[in-house]
């Protein structure tokens, strides 16, 4: 089976954006890879290689944070302090809320360019599996 190793994140602004998923998440600082990427590390060994993108209009991305239930008590204390909206659905219909899938707690947000961003308690289909169903 292979793992993913990177992902490319094209931004207008590969500082802005790796500072903002850095700060959000609590995250080591951003590193340097041959001054064409600034690699922000995850904690299951995959990274986010942030890429200034000068090919014309950028096309939304969606990123989904496996979190614990402390992590996301950060993240949300922090999304709230910066006054960021945030929905508790990728449709963006129910604003200033989490929601509660799976037994866990979640939420979105948008980056400095637009990419929706998530964070998750609990692994989508968690419940059922945990139910046996």
């Amino acid at each position: 089976m292979a793992d993913l190793n990177h992902l490319i994140v094209w931004c207008t602004d590969k500082r802005r954006g790796s500072a903002h998923v850095v700060d959000i998440l609590g995250l080591e600082p951003p590193r340097d890879f041959a001054g064409q990427f600034l690699i922000v590390d995850l904690g299951n060994g995959v990274s986010l290689d942030y890429a200034d993108w000068s090919g014309g209009e950028l096309i939304e991305q969606h990123l989904a944070f496996l979190v614990t239930e402390d992590e996301f008590d950060a993240a949300y204390g922090r999304i709230k302090a910066g006054a960021i909206d945030h929905w508790a659905d990728p449709s963006k219909r129910t604003p200033g809320e989490i929601n509660h899938h799976d037994g866990g707690r979640g939420l979105y947000w948008s980056d400095p360019d637009g990419h929706l961003l998530e964070i998750i308690t609990r692994p989508y289909g968690a419940e059922t599996e945990a139910s046996g169903g």
